[in-house]
């Protein structure tokens, strides 16, 4: 929130005391710690000692390229989690000098320095690269004459620096000018709110902050002190680290790295997931037909998901089979398998009074609680719902205990619906939580439970949910959805914008409603939403009152279905590979191009268009006339035909020069989708399905090679075993000459228009 009126005067009824100066600087070794005592005001003599309030900053490190500030006011405040789940690095101890003139810890390559003589300031470096520092007013504890407290920070932004993050936020993707309050809620697209609110932001000067604190965090970004970001929490104490790069990718690194990696996901789930719709009418009957249909029309097609009525209406949830449109789940369960398909339920924490476990559940004090001992309810979106208390074990069981009798059925995974709308007042958790801390957090305890009961049932690597809700921490529960947004250009816009700011958020994985959600999509909008949609890391048709078949838009529809579906089943070597690359180090399958191409200040501001990891740049198209404005950083890209890569051929396009913005034109068929110079890009034998032997057939296209060009890519296995190859251009003669140890029995080298095939470990050279 803001505390100031312009720059001298304080808000009305706030008052403030400042970090003014340094009193002391304490060390503790054993722990690794450097505490700072700051009077709020000049002390000149003994007596500026009295009646004067002392602000305390401690600094620590969980690991190194870490620094944790912490900010306390009245120490003695009683503390109620939850907290953020962390994993500092085990023994790990920064080192602390103190002398006359500065306090300094160093973690790594970052350093904090305390200033020890003149007004407060404080300085945070990398391997000696200003990074950011707290300046003058910039640490504070507010009081207001209504008995309400705060802490706040600011640290600086230097000239040009942009803000990135704070979670999925469908307005500008730079956040700079906004004010952000990070309070989960279930808005839509349109607005300023969010669903997964993540306290977390990275910035185009190569460095992260961190807010420790799940309750809500309010930033003012450059829109209170224009050159600052300021960061406040409700109370008497204020924890964030600040987290070191060089690069972004280096940032997010070390920040999931802190608060958890994504983990692998099925090969399965990469593939067409096709949804009944919301208020559709569907049974088994029109399940099949859907399936039937997409068969016939050879749109390979993976997850079938059942979304909210295949539960009776007023009983969400009960989790039990709606009896009149599904009498024989397990049987359809059985059949749908049979055709090679996974299924997915819809779910969400709350259970109506009308379900048959509500009762069961008050009574046990398995749902959320009032401040006098009866159950919280409310009728929005289902009559006289409670929410499930995942702070009570026993309650977590209760819950689980009802989807393993529907994985023992058949479901494969859960659509993790809702978790914002989490009540603060009047209301008791059955650990003690402060309720404000828990209204973010009880998405992460829902999706968390979730999730590890289909690790533990399906094993590492093989669980996914389909999740709304999240907070920092919540990549750990993949894969993620970008929830309402209405069914038109500006909202695909406003959705592209989520996924780029999840992305700088730590997120590893996003996908979003093909067509839009509300509303009916006219046919241009879908024909574009869908290859922008099997363009992302997992790919979903759902709607809300209308189905999201290809054919119940037009012919071409179906066609276009088909294009970008095959194309992504071909692109799966690929995209296993950078799914490597989010497990290791927490690297985003789409990838903003600034986290791409940081030192590139062109890209600094680019929201409308994307990276699908490091080799492919995406425009999705979003105007009716078909027209595209892409921005191409430095040298030759390769455009990539979707429908001659769809079926097996080369990569075979233009070239267009890049350091520049270009415009385009394209039907329904096509977008920019352009290969970066210096690419091999691995390509599958299959358009099928995503689940196949990845490296089995597979063709390395060689894309702009520079003289010299030496690198080793992996292929990751799929369902058979990976393969390894090394990729030279010779620098006299250009010719291209790849060798592998472990190759498959088949698979290929394309050069432009030349294409040698191979089988088993050797050598295959391509002269140009």
């Amino acid at each position: 929130m803001k505390f100031t009126d312009g720059y001298w005067l304080s808000r009305p009824g706030l008052h403030p005391l400042h970090a003014v100066e340094v009193d002391d600087v304490r060390v503790d070794e054993a722990a690794g710690t450097m505490t700072v005592y700051a009077p709020t005001a000049v002390v000149r003599h003994r007596g500026d000692t009295l009646n004067r309030p002392v602000l305390t900053l401690t600094y620590s490190s969980p690991a190194p390229g870490v620094v944790t500030v912490r900010v306390e006011h009245h120490a003695g405040s009683l503390h109620r989690g939850p907290d953020f789940a962390l994993h500092p690095e085990p023994g790990y101890r920064p080192v602390v000098k103190v002398d006359e003139t500065a306090g300094v810890l160093q973690s790594g390559g970052l350093t904090v320095r305390v200033h020890r003589q003149g007004p407060w300031r404080v300085d945070f470096e990398q391997d000696g690269r200003p990074l950011t520092s707290s300046l003058t007013k910039s640490v504070g504890a507010i009081a207001s004459d209504a008995g309400e407290h705060w802490v706040h920070e600011q640290l600086t932004l230097a000239p040009g620096e942009h803000v990135y993050g704070l979670g999925e936020r469908f307005g500008p993707f730079v956040k700079n000018g906004q004010e952000v309050d990070v309070w989960n809620a279930d808005g839509g697209t349109s607005s300023e709110q969010a669903y997964k609110n993540v306290p977390f932001y990275l910035t185009s000067a190569g460095y992260g902050v961190f807010v420790d604190h799940p309750e809500k965090v309010s930033l003012e970004v450059a829109s209170e002190v224009n050159s600052r970001v300021q960061l406040s929490v409700p109370g008497q104490a204020l924890t964030y680290h600040v987290i070191a790069g060089p690069e972004p990718k280096d940032v997010l690194r070390r920040y999931t790295a802190l608060t958890g990696r994504p983990p692998r996901v099925p090969a399965w789930s990469y593939g067409l997931w096709l949804s009944t719709s919301f208020t559709t009418d569907y049974d088994e009957k029109t399940v099949t037909s859907f399936i039937d249909g997409m068969a016939e029309r050879d749109l390979p097609l993976s997850v079938f998901h059942f979304d909210c009525f295949w539960m009776r209406e007023y009983q969400w949830c009960d989790f039990t089979w709606d009896p009149r449109t599904f009498p024989d789940p397990q049987g359809m369960l059985t059949r749908l398998h049979e055709r090679g398909l996974k299924v997915c339920v819809w779910i969400n924490p709350y259970i109506a009074q009308r379900s048959p476990l509500f009762a069961e559940g008050a009574e046990r004090g398995y749902l959320l609680r009032t401040d006098d001992g009866g159950t919280w309810q409310w009728d929005l979106w289902q009559a006289g719902m409670g929410l499930v208390d995942f702070t009570n074990p026993e309650a977590t069981a209760w819950y689980l205990g009802h989807l393993d009798r529907l994985l023992d059925q058949g479901v494969d995974s859960f659509k993790t619906d809702f978790g914002e709308r989490v009540p603060t007042d009047g209301v008791v958790w059955h650990d003690g939580s402060d309720p404000h801390r828990m209204h973010n957090y009880y998405a992460q305890l829902y999706n968390e439970a979730v999730f590890g009961l289909l690790e533990r049932r399906r094993g590492s690597g093989e669980a996914v949910v389909f999740a709304r809700a999240a907070t920092a921490g919540g990549q750990q529960m993949p894969v993620h959805w970008g929830g309402d947004c209405d069914s038109t250009y500006s909202a695909m816009a406003e959705s592209l914008r989520g996924g780029l700011s999840l992305a700088m958020s730590g997120f590893g994985y996003w996908s979003h409603d093909i067509g839009g959600f509300e509303g009916t999509p006219d046919a241009g909008v879908f024909k574009r939403w869908l290859a922008f949609g099997l363009l992302s890391s997992h790919s979903r048709l759902h709607g809300s009152g209308s189905y999201r078949v290809p054919w119940a838009f037009d012919d071409e529809a179906v066609d276009v279905a088909r294009r970008f579906t095959h194309l992504k089943m071909r692109l799966m070597p690929y995209l296993g590979r950078l799914a490597e690359e989010v497990a290791a180090a927490g690297t985003p399958m789409m990838r903003p191009m600034v986290l791409e191409f940081p030192h590139d200040r062109a890209t600094f501001g680019v929201e409308t268009q994307y990276m699908l990891g490091d080799a492919l740049l995406v425009a999705p198209v979003l105007r009716a006339d078909g027209t595209v404005d892409a921005y191409l950083p430095a040298g030759r890209w390769t455009h990539l035909d979707p429908g001659t890569v769809a079926d097996g051929g080369p990569v075979d396009g233009a070239v267009v020069d890049g350091s520049r913005w270009v415009t385009e034109t394209h039907g329904f068929t096509s977008l920019p989708l352009l290969v970066r110079p210096g690419t091999v890009l691995p390509v599958g034998e299959r358009s099928d399905r995503p689940d196949y032997a990845w490296a089995h057939g597979v063709t390395l296209h060689c894309v702009e090679l520079s003289p010299g060009h030496d690198a080793e890519v992996l292929v990751p296995g799929g369902s058979g075993a990976p393969a390894t190859f090394r990729v030279r251009r010779e620098a006299d003669s250009g010719t291209v000459v790849v060798t592998s140890v472990d190759a498959p029995a088949a698979w290929a080298v394309q050069v432009g228009e030349r294409r040698v095939a191979a089988s088993g470990p050797g050598e295959v050279r391509i002269e140009q």
